[in-house]
């Protein structure tokens, strides 16, 4: 837990920062810093790792005062990532992701299986990048190397300064997916910093929304939608965000019985089930009910002779029961077929009824959406 009690920061020509700033940033969860240019987010974001010193109050990291922390080894406990990523150019991108690592003194074996890891977990195939540099990579790419990096010695908190605002749009929107799916995985205290209140809505747990030095207001994204503090807070959410209506529970949505099959059963035999049953994907479970992976009726009929396995579909990502309704429209955006639903011990209960989820969109749109 990180917190932040009574905090005030004046800098050296007397502009005060911040004023008075109380807040607890959640374990485990992805917190937003948001507001206008100026509003101070940066300048409490940076108080964490002590890149800004705070003038008055205090900050609590698990309950130690961070100012009776060396600040060298308070920062190892911190990953970091900006902006304009910071990838050492001369570096390759083995190195770049084992940078902290190695100043931990790491055996060279473990170092080595970290950063395999971290780069399945961005769907980068280590051999394919391990030894490329920066400047052969895509932005996109980049980012991604940015926030395995900030991973890489497994600590406990995430800073995210403006991470994906100099992204195109759609690199930024698959770079926000990403990282609500990296989230569900790694379980970190992120502490994340953009001026986008889509953004925000898309992947916050908690909203903190700042105004020239202090908290307006902090909530879910569902709480500062429907219950906006005052006349600033509506106005940078904007009208249209706040016509929205909330969508029904998730479990509304879930479609059971669904068509499956097993991750021993043949190629052939996912091909006539999906024949049969008049779909285009199928999900693969294991016996004991354990979500595997989706495949494709065209990528199986191209490779009968492969595994059924080997054809997974990564680009697939399934939804938790216990996602927040927000995260059911996200995963709308994949524009596949079938979404399949876990449990919280990763076995399948269903798919998303996505003909339903439509109809209710049609309803909260008035007609708008286009849904027949």
């Amino acid at each position: 837990m990180i917190e932040l009690k009574n905090i005030d920061k004046v800098y050296e020509d007397g502009f005060q920062a911040l004023k008075n700033i109380n807040i607890a940033f959640e374990d485990g969860k992805i917190n937003v810093l948001i507001g206008p240019s100026g509003c101070g987010k940066t300048t409490t974001m940076k108080l964490i790792n002590r890149l800004v010193d705070y003038t008055d109050g205090q900050i609590l990291f698990d309950g130690e005062n961070i100012k009776q922390m060396n600040p060298i080894e308070l920062r190892r406990k911190i990953g970091f990532v900006i902006q304009n990523i910071g990838l050492f150019p001369h570096m390759t991108i083995y190195n770049n992701v084992a940078t902290v690592p190695k100043l931990l003194r790491w055996d060279r074996q473990k170092i080595r299986a970290r950063v395999k890891e971290l780069l399945h977990m961005v769907n980068l195939d280590p051999e394919t990048y391990m030894n490329r540099y920066p400047s052969e990579l895509s932005g996109g790419q980049k980012q991604r190397i940015g926030v395995i990096r900030a991973l890489a010695a497994e600590p406990s908190t995430i800073l995210m300064d403006e991470p994906f605002s100099a992204l195109d749009p759609i690199s930024r929107e698959q770079l926000q997916d990403e990282l609500i799916r990296l989230q569900r995985e790694i379980n970190k205290t992120i502490i994340f910093v953009t001026h986008d209140m889509d953004e925000a809505l898309k992947i916050a747990d908690q909203i903190i929304l700042m105004k020239d030095g202090h908290i307006v207001q902090k909530g879910t994204p569902q709480e500062i939608l429907e219950n906006p503090a005052n006349d600033f807070v509506k106005e940078f959410i904007g009208e249209k965000r706040l016509g929205r209506r909330e969508l029904p529970a998730l479990a509304e949505l879930i479609r059971t019985p669904f068509i499956s099959t097993l991750d021993d059963s043949s190629t052939e035999h996912a091909i006539e089930q999906m024949l049969k049953h008049q779909v285009a994907t199928i999900p693969v479970m294991e016996k004991n009910g354990k979500y595997v992976g989706t495949v494709n009726l065209y990528d199986a009929l191209s490779n009968k002779d492969k595994q059924l396995t080997d054809l997974l579909d990564p680009s697939v990502i399934p939804i938790n029961e216990i996602d927040k309704t927000e995260d059911v429209l996200r995963h709308m955006k994949q524009g596949k077929d079938t979404i399949p639903v876990l449990s919280s011990d990763q076995n399948m209960i269903g798919l998303l009824d996505q003909t339903k989820l439509f109809h209710v969109l049609h309803e909260m749109t008035g007609g708008e959406c286009g849904v027949k």
